[in-house]
């Protein structure tokens, strides 16, 4: 699962620019909205816990955040749709992009146009999917045999370390299960999701081919119907 952890790491220091010019915002209010249509009580609904955690780590206003809930019960949120992309970038590395959008025929021709502006191309459905499993993963700003024991006690699958932190994964129905034991064991929950993670990983160890799959990577994070992106490499992080 390394290429999965590393790929988080480099979203979350790309998030930083993407919080900059406003994207970012767009991104996780389509994502609150459609967690919304599930309910508008976030302590009965935990798609919805977890959109407004992680709009609140991006510091995204709570106004904005009870807007995006709102927005449930008109006819823009009804219209927003969640589509799942496959395809294949430089290298051969298998990439999956999760969109929201109120019109595929839009949404769907930059997403091609990104892969194949690119060194890439998309993928029929089912092409890629296979090669990742759904998973729910925990970030923990912790490291220690205590954290393991209490994720696995409370039903994760597994717990890997990276740079200071844990990584804790679960089946995707344990996921609400697993972040409410651990935030109640006094653990600090960094962020919390539903995720795809890849059954291999590629390693990228040639500078050409790492600067073309991060350009796909930024051009498919720069259209503001894409929600997420999942990848099955693991780059260097000299080469970055």
């Amino acid at each position: 699962m390394s290429g999965h952890s590393k790929w988080s790491t480099i979203k979350r220091e790309k998030g930083a620019k993407d919080a900059a010019r406003g994207a970012l915002f767009t991104k996780l209010g389509n994502a609150i909205a459609i967690a919304a249509r599930s309910g508008p009580d976030p302590d009965m609904n935990f798609g919805l816990r977890l959109a407004i955690d992680k709009a609140r780590a991006a510091n995204m206003p709570m106004a904005n955040i009870q807007r995006s809930i709102d927005r449930a019960k008109d006819k823009s949120a009804a219209q927003l749709q969640e589509v799942l992309y496959e395809g294949y970038g430089p290298g051969g590395v298998a990439i999956i992009v999760e969109a929201a959008t109120d019109n595929i025929n839009r949404t769907y021709p930059e997403v091609r146009l990104a892969f194949s502006k690119h060194g890439g191309n998309i993928a029929e459905k089912g092409a890629v999917a296979f090669q990742f499993d759904r998973r729910g993963m925990i970030r923990v700003d912790s490291v220690s045999d205590e954290l393991t024991l209490q994720a696995l006690d409370a039903g994760a699958s597994d717990v890997q370390e990276e740079s200071g932190e844990s990584l804790v994964y679960t089946e995707p129905t344990d996921l609400a299960k697993v972040r409410d034991a651990l935030k109640a064991a006094g653990f600090a929950i960094q962020e919390a999701e539903l995720t795809y993670v890849p059954n291999t990983t590629i390693e990228i160890t040639d500078e050409a081919t790492a600067g073309k799959i991060m350009r796909l990577m930024d051009a498919l994070d720069d259209i503001d119907d894409v929600q997420n992106t999942h990848v099955n490499f693991d780059i260097d992080e000299s080469l970055l």
